[in-house]
């Protein structure tokens, strides 16, 4: 079982909270306001009132016992950087941290984040490519570049099998999944013949589904 330290209990960090619980892990959580932890404290084994910021406080969590600690600092782009830094020179086998603009993600990276989320801006650029098509179902970031997509199948493709339509070589496209009726069938077979009613799941990248789009 993982154990990660979560700091920073604003709606992000709580969800967090809530997805790490839910999957199994052992959650410890701190904030410098007692409130902020009240909606976390079902998700987690133990609590922490304290600065973070402050090296004793953060010494005091034996932060290199996580397997991850998160810096989901909102308010204090200070706080988040300080505490990022104290983190790493404490120890600590990985840091994720959270950001709020590019400028942030570059000063937390250079200050010892292992990686940065950016939820916000996350949000908006899945949610415009899966609202700007009508093809587009889903749409989950994998990088900057890279995304999982459920689309539907271009009518050209009905009636075809994988094989036969080979979307890696034609469309730069990796298939993960055929969904139909909400059932999920994993790797899918090459012989499996492509229906106008099911969605597929695929690995690629945006200006790639674009294509798709702009044949239709």
């Amino acid at each position: 079982m993982k154990s990660f330290l979560v700091i920073g209990l604003n709606s992000f960090g709580t969800h967090l909270c809530r997805e790490l619980y839910e999957q199994g892990s052992e959650v410890m959580i701190a904030d410098k306001k007692e409130e902020r932890l009240e909606d976390a404290l079902k998700y987690s084994i133990s609590a922490k009132v304290g600065d973070c910021s402050d090296e004793d406080v953060l010494r005091s969590f034996g932060v290199g016992n996580f397997d991850c600690c998160f810096v989901c600092i909102g308010d204090s782009f200070q706080d988040s950087l300080q505490v990022t830094s104290l983190l790493k020179e404490l120890g600590a086998k990985k840091v994720i941290s959270k950001a709020s603009n590019e400028i942030h993600t570059k000063f937390l990276l250079r200050n010892g984040a292992d990686s940065v989320i950016y939820p916000d801006k996350d949000t908006a650029r899945t949610l415009a490519i899966s609202e700007v098509s009508d093809n587009i179902f889903d749409c989950i970031p994998l990088t900057d570049e890279y995304f999982i997509y459920e689309i539907s199948p271009d009518a050209k493709w009905s009636g075809k099998t994988l094989k036969e339509l080979n979307l890696r070589a034609g469309y730069k496209l990796n298939v993960l999944a055929v969904k139909r009726n909400g059932v999920v069938d994993p790797m899918p077979y090459a012989d499996h013949v492509i229906s106008a009613d099911e969605h597929l799941v695929v690995l690629g990248r945006a200006e790639d589904i674009k294509k798709i789009n702009s044949r239709k």
